[in-house]
């Protein structure tokens, strides 16, 4: 089982994220076994918060390394390689590690792992100016009461967040019905998103 970080104790990013990719606090959990897969430097100004990896994830150890993640660079307007930069973005999804799959697709991300290492990460990552929050579950945690009574509702209204927040549904495919449902996203949303992590860059 993983040390749980000391909080008293001054740790450099690098120790921590050592801690995190050797943590199996969940280990019983996980059928498909532990795998953290994240992207951090103090240097990163935007992160990208998303919910936890799925399975070809969990088996390249990318993150993003996907559809959904092809997706979500072209919604930033950004190539893999600014991407997969670390000293400009950090990718820190809720959970780290695969889930596994449920009767409807991934479950939800193990919530030990934000409960023990989300704070202390966020606290070595002082010069994020932008969050861009993915999905349901990294709303509830990085909006809490201020998030609209659904996703939709709650993307709709991503002005009320920004500049520091961008919020956005999950850029898998299984969202594609929804993106149709919602032409004002792909109008409204993504040329201030662009425009917002060019500024960053």
């Amino acid at each position: 089982m993983c040390q749980f970080p000391v909080m008293t104790e001054e740790k450099s990013l690098e120790g921590l994220l050592a801690d995190i990719r050797g943590c199996t606090l969940c280990a019983p959990a996980l059928s498909h076994g532990v795998r953290p897969v994240l992207q951090a430097s103090n240097a990163a100004r935007i992160a990208v918060v998303g919910q936890a990896p799925g399975r070809r994830v969990h088996e390249s150890g990318v993150p993003f390394d996907d559809p959904s993640g092809d997706r979500l660079r072209d919604w930033m307007g950004i190539d893999r390689e600014t991407f997969y930069d670390a000293s400009r973005l950090a990718i820190i999804p809720m959970g780290f590690c695969y889930p596994g799959t449920g009767k409807s697709g991934d479950l939800p991300p193990r919530p030990e792992c934000a409960k023990t290492w989300r704070e202390p990460l966020l606290s070595h990552l002082p010069g994020i100016e932008l969050t861009i929050v993915i999905g349901q579950y990294a709303i509830d945690w990085h909006l809490g009461n201020r998030k609209s009574k659904t996703l939709t509702e709650t993307v709709r209204n991503w002005q009320s967040y920004a500049p520091d927040k961008i919020v956005l549904p999950h850029p898998s495919p299984r969202n594609n019905i929804w993106l149709k449902k919602n032409p004002w996203f792909d109008d409204e949303l993504l040329p201030p998103l662009k425009k917002r992590v060019q500024e960053l860059l």
